[in-house]
């Protein structure tokens, strides 16, 4: 383990595939403890040059990765320039600090024991038991017993807030609806011509910034049960429910989590809270409420880690956490809903 398992092969996976439409199933939402709580997903980017792109292209697109203080610290990364982001550029000089949060080596169930203790002999590019050690963008390098980044450096080594070594995979589930006029007709921007798609938008307890509602999966989990159960927590405030109030919610729910919708991204994302050795993952999931009957019948209630929640119109104006408008312009793309005033800059649907 002292030497990279994986030599210098570097992660060339195209992220296409994961922008197209797939079918998915989903399973019923259920409570979390609070200690996860605080792994929203969030602050990321899309990567589809970014894997396999020039040193350049990473650094574009690996920025918050790199900012300071480090997120509930004071902590501050050693600086990472540009051009010295990927592994591949020799930096013999380069001197990450070390840094686990306190929260996070106090062991509590969803995170990792130190690589150094001795009877941790965590299964990396793997399944590993219940936990998901694998990348959505392939096989990552391991360096001294632990994982690398594989988009480069961050200026800090260790695991920062993140749970696991290496790949800290999340769900974002992104519901939308057509926005109607009191007779129920699909209102249409007056510019663009193209129907106002709306999603139901999170307002973060931790920042107060409007995001897409989401969060971790748990170990064992399957990511279409973590999509629904992040959605009802967040936007629905199912934690507080009694049980019969949860059946109701499911019930409701489970024709919009069980039919075809879009996987809008899956991969690594840019989040503040990554590491040298720990970063953030995700699966971006539109469900689409094409007529609104179903979330019509649903009374969006903030919970969890949301202090508000609302329907939100979708328009290049939005102002949204860190890189979530990112997977919002994919999902009016892909809906062939109106996204910018600038038809130069909207592409087509689906």
């Amino acid at each position: 383990m002292a030497r990279s398992i994986l030599g210098k092969t570097l992660v060339t996976v195209s992220l296409s595939l994961a922008l197209s439409s797939v079918t998915v199933k989903s399973l019923g939402c259920r409570s979390i403890p609070e200690c996860r709580n605080s792994f929203l997903s969030c602050g990321f980017h899309l990567y589809s040059n970014i894997m396999s792109g020039s040193n350049g292209a990473k650094a574009k697109s690996h920025k918050n990765a790199r900012t300071s203080p480090y997120p509930g610290s004071k902590v501050h990364r050693s600086q990472v320039p540009n051009e010295k982001v990927g592994w591949f550029v020799e930096w013999q000089d380069y001197n990450p600090v070390e840094y686990t949060a306190v929260s996070v080596l106090a062991g509590p169930k969803w995170a990792d024991p130190q690589i150094s203790e001795s009877n941790f002999s965590p299964k990396f590019n793997e399944k590993d038991g219940h936990v998901e050690r694998k990348s959505q963008n392939g096989l990552y390098e391991i360096e001294n017993g632990r994982p690398r980044n594989p988009v480069g450096r961050t200026g800090l080594a260790g695991r920062g807030l993140l749970g696991r070594w290496g790949p800290n995979h999340a769900a974002d589930p992104i519901v939308t609806r057509w926005k109607r006029d009191r007779s129920g007709n699909k209102i249409t921007h007056p510019i663009s011509g193209k129907n106002i798609l709306q999603f139901v938008a999170i307002k973060r307890k931790d920042c107060g910034e409007w995001a897409i509602p989401g969060g971790m999966v748990d170990p064992g989990e399957k990511i279409s049960a973590t999509l629904k159960r992040e959605f009802c927590e967040e936007a629905l405030n199912s934690l507080q429910k009694s049980r019969a109030e949860k059946r109701k919610l499911e019930e409701k729910l489970h024709k919009l989590f069980s039919q075809e919708h879009l996987v809008i991204y899956k991969g690594y994302v840019d989040d503040p809270r990554n590491t040298d050795n720990a970063w953030m993952e995700t699966e971006a999931v539109n469900y689409h409420d094409e007529t609104g009957e179903i979330m019509d019948n649903l009374t969006l209630e903030a919970g969890d880690d949301a202090g508000k929640v609302k329907w939100a119109d979708i328009s290049d104006k939005l102002k949204l956490y860190a890189g979530h408008s990112q997977f919002i312009k994919l999902v009016a793309e892909k809906r062939d809903a109106h996204w910018s005033e600038d038809s130069e800059t909207h592409c087509g649907g689906v």
